[in-house]
């Protein structure tokens, strides 16, 4: 079908009203849905430019529905029109993960913006897939309140976070994104939309579909709205750091942190590349809780630790610049001080300047490598790295690389359970339109 033409189809799926979307069809994954009412304006379709790829893999459209309900026309048409599907927020990450195997259509959700709903008396706010994370503090801080989700790379969406499954050092206290999140809209790949969680008991068919859609990097379906549980903003925070000469030090401080009863939003680890390690402990509370308990971190991490109001340098963003290499590392608690002296370790063995940094306090860190890297010698730190994360319980997964390295490492290692989400895909995606490739075990 020529280009023009194509253009013109999805233009005209654009200005579908939302009553031609279909209603969500009972036994099918996801529960009742409809569209958005009182549409007015027509979505963007262009023709892709330059700059619009995912991984390196450029598309041949960008479409950037202004609700719900254009967003399943559009979906719909792509099915129409034999489209391969793959969705953009902020554009934050869109190196993360495999490149798609095929790319017609990139779904832009950079207009579907703005809260939905803040139910400030029961802690619970509705907000576009599009929004900004690092816009939502102003909205919430007017009743008090706020979305624990930290935002390590500034222009990041909602959408992306809970696509990617991005959570960061406030993790320890609140919980992840999946256990904020409490509800989702969805349009799945043949364009019918599903909600799930809020005030809907129970999904038709048992699918708990906001835990799905969590980190499953728009496999399953568009994400359009969340709904999420929020907190109170604390009346006093204290950062206590304390900055050591190694990660085996690091590693003994934050075990001797945790073992307390600190009770600390966040437990943090920074080590840069060839320099020292600095331990901070987030604390938040009333003033005077605050001012008690900052005095027991001091003690706990020695003499010369210190205490903050603000943040330290760095803090909620990953170690490394775009085009970078970007890891993450997972351990259970007791395997963190054994990870953080090996990563270095292996690091120094393959002659490559590590960067770690992450939260301690869950066993979650991240770490980075210049771009330039020797492609080899990634590759030989990656499977030192796995046999690592192993040994103590965990994973270790390369977010981002340049096309060198990711031709080089399988970005995903062992994964569990791999036929049981091949199985999900395959029903909610049964043509693999929704970005071929880009997950775990090429999903």
């Amino acid at each position: 079908m020529p280009a023009d033409r194509t253009l013109d189809q999805l233009r005209a799926a654009a200005e579908v009203r939302p009553r031609d979307v279909p209603a969500q069809r009972r036994g099918a994954p996801g529960g009742a849905a409809t569209g958005d009412p009182g549409r007015d304006d027509g979505a963007v379709v262009r023709t892709a430019g330059e700059h619009d790829t995912i991984a390196g893999v450029a598309a041949r459209y960008v479409a950037a529905p202004r609700d719900t309900g254009q967003a399943a026309t559009l979906l719909r048409a792509a099915v129409a029109l034999d489209l391969a599907v793959t969705f953009r927020g902020g554009g934050t990450k869109q190196d993360w993960g495999s490149p798609p195997r095929r790319l017609d259509l990139i779904l832009d959700t950079t207009a579907l913006t703005g809260v939905v709903e803040h139910a400030a008396g029961d802690l619970i706010t509705v907000v576009r897939a599009g929004t900004r994370l690092d816009e939502l503090p102003a909205t919430l801080a007017g009743a008090g309140q706020q979305l624990a989700l930290d935002a390590p790379l500034p222009g990041g969406t909602v959408g992306g976070a809970v696509a990617t499954n991005t959570s960061g050092p406030r993790r320890m206290l609140y919980g992840t994104v999946r256990d904020l999140l409490i509800g989702v809209t969805l349009v799945r790949a043949d364009g019918v939309v599903a909600h799930a969680g809020g005030k809907v008991v129970k999904n038709v068919a048992g699918y708990d579909l906001g835990k799905l859609v969590t980190g499953a990097y728009g496999t399953l379906g568009l994400i359009t709205e969340c709904a999420f549980r929020l907190h109170p903003l604390p009346a006093t925070v204290a950062y206590v750091s304390r900055t050591v000469d190694d990660l085996a030090e690091a590693g003994r401080l934050a075990g001797t942190v945790r073992a307390a009863q600190l009770v600390p939003t966040a437990l943090e680890v920074d080590a840069p590349a060839g320099e020292r390690a600095t331990v901070t402990v987030l604390l938040e509370g009333t003033p005077a809780g605050v001012t008690a308990r900052a005095a027991a971190a001091r003690r706990l991490l020695g003499a010369d630790a210190t205490d903050a109001e603000q943040p330290p340098e760095g803090w909620t963003r990953y170690p490394w610049r775009d085009g970078d290499v970007g890891l993450k590392l997972t351990a259970a608690l007791s395997g963190v001080p054994r990870l953080l002296s090996d990563a270095r370790a292996a690091a120094d063995r393959h002659h490559l300047p590590l960067a770690l940094r992450g939260s301690v306090g869950v066993g979650v860190l991240y770490a980075g490598l210049p771009g330039a890297s020797d492609p080899e010698r990634v590759a030989g730190l990656v499977d030192a790295l796995r046999a690592t994360t192993a040994a103590v319980g965990g994973h270790t997964v390369v977010l981002t690389a340049p096309a060198p390295v990711r031709d080089r490492v399988d970005l995903w290692g062992p994964v569990h359970g791999l036929e049981l989400m091949r199985r999900v895909k395959q029903r909610f995606d049964p043509d693999a339109r929704l970005a071929p490739g880009r997950f775990v075990g090429g999903i």
